[in-house]
């Protein structure tokens, strides 16, 4: 058995993870937040980078910042957490599906490009120039949709 075969097999061997498999409303709460979350997430970016997109000029970035991205980053844990917890229950088999190794790569460029935005820009992005928030903005649409869709996708892969 190779290294990451004999951690998956163990991750599902685990206490938490049997709990998960054998009740169903333990599970179907934790596939709840996920979807939950994943709800705050998209609901909040989407708006967000359609602002960065030039979208209601008549509200300023400041404020569509101030009062979305804190919402997405709850979501973006939550998400982070629940989906962990999700992954536990078969985590042999789902490590072998395409669909999420290529969502797990969506989720780190979303995130690395909106630390590194935030990091040059500051996090209201005051300075950012228009040019940068617009190619930040496609990215991100670009990379949560994707990872929006890779993941309903990976119910479908397998047998």
């Amino acid at each position: 058995m190779r290294p990451l075969e004999a951690l998956f097999s163990a991750l599902e061997g685990t206490e938490l993870a049997q709990t998960l498999r054998g009740s169903r409303w333990v599970y179907a709460g934790v596939n709840a937040t996920h979807i939950f979350a994943i709800g705050l997430l998209i609901g909040s970016v989407v708006p967000l980078n359609l602002r960065l997109l030039g979208a209601w000029r008549g509200i300023s970035r400041e404020a569509v910042v101030r009062v979305l991205a804190p919402v997405a980053a709850t979501g973006l844990a939550l998400a982070l957490l629940s989906g962990s917890l999700l992954f536990l229950v078969r985590a042999s088999e789902y490590s072998g599906i395409g669909f999420l190794r290529v969502k797990l790569a969506l989720i780190t460029v979303g995130v690395l490009s909106t630390l590194v935005l935030c990091r040059s820009h500051g996090f209201l992005l005051k300075d950012a120039p228009r040019a940068r928030l617009v190619g930040h903005a496609v990215l991100s649409m670009v990379c949560w949709t994707g990872a929006l869709i890779c993941g309903r996708l990976i119910a479908f892969a397998g047998d």
